[in-house]
């Protein structure tokens, strides 16, 4: 496919001169918030119909151990590490039984190698052992797993299984407070205050809608809300650069022209696919690869990861 004939289109969307028409707002209602939020979801499904999750993956497993792996970490960085550890381990019994340093040593690239291989083992016992080497659908089974949390049951339950979900990584809960739809800080309020606002039929999209724009437009750093298509409904525009030329130069991934996270991008995507390695640079003392984590922070759902 022609990247340039499918994402001059988005580009043009999110650089949009209504941009430059956003005004300061009066405090607004419960009931006007809810509705301005459910127009920002609907600006955000035109401007991205393609948003997915941006972890490769073919069955639960393998998105419940990539989910994992993505703690701290960029999912191209993950997506380039699965591949040899999915060849090596396909199934919970094969990754149960894995000898701990032959783990460590392949998923070294995706930083705390160690920690994760603790995760990744306990977690397929318990899938082997309790589950017969089943992924569970349910939240409350999931969060039972070692390094499995709300967030990384969430991406499973709403990307394997079909069961509605809110993703609260970086992005989601920074783009939530930006969008004026919660003040809180912690992921699990901010889940409760979102689910308050949306049908429970609009949680997974809405989250890789959200998660999309703030990795391609909302950055963390500056974002760039002059190219911003929603600039209008945000009650922070302004807090990045707000020039359309120059905005539009800040704008990341297939609105940048740039390759996406995925090695195997679905169908639809209108970006390039990522490059399959190398996997990693080098390794500091701590075990986090030297490149470090997306400046963005992480993003596919990954939890917090234990280094002690």
């Amino acid at each position: 496919m022609a990247e340039s004939k499918v994402r001059k289109p988005a580009v043009k969307a999110a650089a949009k001169p209504a941009a430059k028409t956003a005004k300061p707002r009066k405090p607004e209602s419960q009931l006007a918030m809810v509705r301005r939020a459910r127009r920002i979801n609907r600006e955000l499904a035109e401007l991205y119909p393609y948003a997915h999750p941006e972890l490769d993956f073919e069955n639960p497993f393998e998105l419940l151990v990539a989910t994992v792996l993505s703690a701290q970490t960029t999912d191209l960085r993950v997506n380039q590490t699965t591949p040899v550890l999915f060849a090596k381990y396909p199934t919970p019994e094969d990754m149960a039984a894995a000898v701990p340093e032959e783990l460590e040593e392949i998923i070294r690239p995706t930083g705390f190698f160690r920690a994760k291989a603790r995760s990744l083992l306990g977690l397929s016992a318990a899938l082997r052992d309790d589950f017969g080497g089943e992924v569970p659908g349910r939240l409350e089974d999931l969060v039972k797993l070692p390094g499995v949390g709300r967030k990384t049951a969430n991406v499973v339950l709403g990307n394997a299984f079909g069961v509605p979900g809110i993703t609260v990584d970086t992005h989601f809960g920074r783009l939530a407070r930006r969008f004026g739809w919660t003040t809180e800080e912690d992921p699990v309020k901010v889940e409760a205050a979102v689910a308050e606002i949306f049908p429970k039929s609009e949680w997974t999209m809405l989250s890789h809608r959200v998660v999309f724009h703030g990795r391609r437009v909302c950055h963390s750093r500056k974002p760039a809300c002059g190219a911003c298509a929603i600039a209008p409904l945000c009650p922070s525009y302004g807090e990045g650069e707000t020039d359309p030329e120059k905005a539009r130069k800040l704008l990341k991934y297939e609105l940048g022209g740039q390759p996406g996270q995925r090695l195997r991008p679905p169908a639809g995507y209108p970006g390039q696919a990522a490059a399959p390695g190398p996997a990693a640079g080098g390794q500091g003392a701590d075990g986090q690869g030297t490149d470090g984590p997306d400046p963005d922070g992480p993003t596919a759902g990954g939890e917090q990861v234990e280094v002690a």
